[in-house]
């Protein structure tokens, strides 16, 4: 028996339509990128090129965000790559290595902060010719003048209850001294809001036997180990902490 021309047609028909149902229902397998995939590509790039900004391999990179999770991290939370690595290093190799990584750092970033402040010394005298700032005139740069006039540089920083209490008791001695501060970002508003929380003398501000400046990398340069703050003299050319 055999089927009819239009039966088998109709068949033929039947397989068409439902085949091309089939594929149209048949799912179509694409590549897509999921926002948790390109934050994670983020934050691996940004990770890369923070441990290229410090000198350091990914590895030590990683290294260092483990040693921040530890103890050193609590005592010390805003310590930088070098210095945590160094503190924390396993061998003599290592300690060396960082230690030389720092020194090139801090060169760099002394030399940069130098330059700024020839151009914000500069930008000042175009902008505002003659008007006073903050580090008032006279006042002594370590390691520029001041040669054995036995005048005191004190340097401090913000957020340093001891450096807010150093400065409090020379105040409270009367002894007359250069205060310098690190960090100041060249603001100006920022060392007068740290005097006034310190009780700085207005008056003594006025009468120069206390000058506010920036520190502009002078304590870097002057190259003096510890903590802040610090109390430095020239003695014979050289400066010393008091």
């Amino acid at each position: 028996m055999t089927l009819g021309i239009a039966p088998a047609i109709g068949l033929v028909l039947a397989l068409a339509v439902a085949t091309e149902a089939s594929a149209q229902a048949a799912p179509v397998a694409t590549s897509r990128t999921t926002p948790s995939q390109v934050q994670a590509s983020t934050e691996a790039a940004l990770e890369e090129r923070l441990a290229k900004d410090w000198g350091l391999r990914a590895d030590e990179w990683v290294r260092y965000r483990q040693v921040m999770q530890g103890p050193l991290g609590v005592y010390s939370p805003n310590l930088d790559p070098l210095t945590a690595l160094g503190i924390e290093a396993r061998s003599d190799e290592e300690r060396r290595r960082y230690a030389e990584l720092q020194v090139q750092a801090e060169s760099k970033r002394v030399g940069k902060t130098l330059a700024y402040q020839r151009a914000y010394d500069a930008a000042w005298q175009r902008l505002f010719p003659g008007q006073q700032r903050v580090n008032l005139p006279g006042a002594q740069a370590p390691g520029a003048g001041n040669k054995g006039s036995g005048r005191l540089a004190v340097f401090v920083k913000a957020d340093c209850p001891s450096c807010d209490q150093r400065v409090r008791q020379m105040q409270a001695a009367g002894t007359a001294f250069d205060l310098y501060m690190v960090g100041s970002r060249q603001d100006d508003a920022r060392i007068r809001q740290w005097a006034a929380q310190a009780g700085i003398d207005p008056a003594r501000v006025r009468a120069r036997t206390i000058t506010l400046n920036h520190d502009a990398g002078r304590w870097l340069s002057l190259g003096l180990p510890g903590e802040l703050p610090a109390v430095a003299r020239e003695v014979n050319t050289q400066w010393q902490r008091q």
